[in-house]
């Protein structure tokens, strides 16, 4: 079986990636910062959460070692941080400039390689952190990549849905086109290197996308034909798409992410579906050295499960889907629909619930606080008044009464369907060099009136490069289309 032991909640936007070492877990998130915990109690480090990077942090992954970490962002570069220290080791700035959507090492830490929303692939030299190669991918955006376990090949998977195969020297020696319909979400090699009937290597390769499939597929390398890969597996019944996958350390299990509830027919083995997350599932982790699974969501989470022994024996695949509400949100209780202001006592109750704020829920009950005190309290009253003696949790409780007084009032339109700058709808959402998604036509219009700069963080934009944010449409159609 497989059971949820903790959920972590340090991030103030979606998660983007979680990634284990042998003794860290990592994740990262669109609010610019990466978290570091100990893997053995999931305790935040004392640097963590470490900041260096000027707009979302959309990938993290660790060395072999586990000394090292490298993120990647929106503001064009991959950094190297000490997991010693958590200093900055390097700051790797992408060719051209470009947001950068994924980075990856090679199992020996050799090499790293990074992808950019304008199609570029960078391949670094770890060891003296200098730019080896470079590659591209016309009129397309990198989001997915993975070294073979012999780290002397790697593959890319686009928005495009093509998935390529390059050596170190950027040869590019297979393309399979198509191989997700609407575009790739995320690839990864299982670590072990297999053999052919004929004798020849073999690597087996996960990969999931905007088409609702998770593939499953045999690379092969003949001496003499060149490159050879076919889909082995291709699991359908998906409602939705699947936003990532990873492989356990013994390529004996493989995890995905989804946006709705999920079902694995015959060709695999389904061996547990996960809905604890309150929004779309975008990140998920195997720990190499235990049986622990990390996954990340839009609801600002990271949830760790323990898997218990005999899971997967003879292999099998679990689905950590997210339970999405027709709100496209978190689960719609009574106090949300409101005014923070014409809450009742009992909508304050549940909303420290909510807030993971138990501790306090007795001293607000005892005082009567309803919505109009909630957002009059400060650091002093709750001292001098509720008697709450510990600061880490008055500074607890103000952080959530801040998030609170900014968050927008709900209409019943999820407030990350609206653009904001028209506060309307999206039809066509792109994601800009902010990392924020907008409707194409009216970020296009800003940009040509107000000199490159944000519309969210006034600051300037360092590309005009617009992504198309297929996941965020294909929400937004099957969220209208219910109402």
């Amino acid at each position: 079986m497989v059971s949820l032991i903790c959920t972590l909640q340090s991030h103030r936007d979606d998660v983007n990636c979680c990634a284990f070492s042998g003794a860290l877990l990592a994740t990262c998130s669109a609010d610019k910062s990466i978290c570091v915990y100990s893997a053995r109690d999931f305790s935040e480090l004392s640097f963590s959460p470490l900041s260096g990077h000027g707009y979302g942090v959309h990938c993290c992954c660790f060395s072999a070692c586990g000394q090292y970490l490298a993120s990647c962002s929106t503001d064009a570069t991959t950094v190297v941080w000490s997991m010693d220290s958590g200093e900055i080791e390097a700051v790797l700035e992408h060719p051209g400039r470009s947001p950068v959507r994924v980075c990856a090492f090679s199992p020996d830490s050799s090499y790293l390689v990074s992808g950019g929303s304008d199609g570029t692939i960078a391949l670094w030299d770890f060891t003296s952190r200098t730019l080896r190669r470079t590659g591209a991918v016309s009129d397309t955006s990198i989001v997915a990549c993975s070294f073979t376990p012999c780290s002397q090949l790697f593959i890319t998977g686009s928005t495009y849905g093509d998935l390529r195969l390059w050596d170190l020297n950027m040869n590019h020696l297979h393309a399979e086109k198509n191989a997700h319909d609407l575009g790739v979400s995320c690839c990864q090699f299982a670590p072990q290197i297999m053999k052919g009937t004929d004798g020849c290597v073999q690597f087996r390769l996960a990969s999931c996308g905007q088409d609702s499939l998770l593939k499953i597929w045999i690379v092969s390398l003949l001496s003499a034909a060149g490159i050879k890969m076919q889909l082995a597996h291709s699991l359908t019944g998906q409602s939705a798409p699947v936003l990532s996958c990873a492989y356990s350390a013994d390529g004996q299990m493989l995890v995905s992410g989804s946006v709705m509830h999920t079902h694995i027919p015959n060709e695999g083995t389904l061996l547990y579906t996960l809905n604890q997350h309150d929004r779309y599932v975008t990140a998920c982790a195997f720990s190499p050295t235990a049986p622990l699974i990390a996954t990340g969501s839009m609801d600002k989470t990271v949830n760790i499960w323990r898997v218990e022994d005999g899971c997967g024996a003879q292999g099998g695949f679990l689905n950590e889907a997210a339970s999405v509400s027709n709100s496209g949100g978190r689960k719609s209780t009574g106090h949300s629909r409101l005014m923070v202001s014409e809450w009742s006592e009992e909508d304050v109750l549940a909303w420290l619930r909510e807030e993971g704020l138990e501790a306090v829920t007795d001293v607000f009950k005892s005082n009567n606080i309803d919505g109009e005190e909630l957002l009059s309290l400060t650091k002093e009253t709750l001292s001098s008044e509720l008697h709450i003696e510990s600061l880490g949790l008055r500074s607890k409780v103000m952080k959530k009464i801040e998030e609170l007084k900014m968050a927008p009032v709900s209409n019943g339109t999820p407030d990350e369907y609206l653009c904001p700058i028209t506060r309307e709808i999206m039809k066509d959402p792109v994601i800009a060099a902010d990392g924020y998604s907008y409707e194409r036509e009216a970020i296009e219009s800003w940009i040509n009136t107000k000199s490159r700069t944000s519309p969210m963080t006034n600051l300037p934009l360092q590309t005009t490069l617009l992504t198309p944010n297929r996941t965020l449409k294909m929400a937004i159609l099957r969220w209208t289309t219910c109402q």
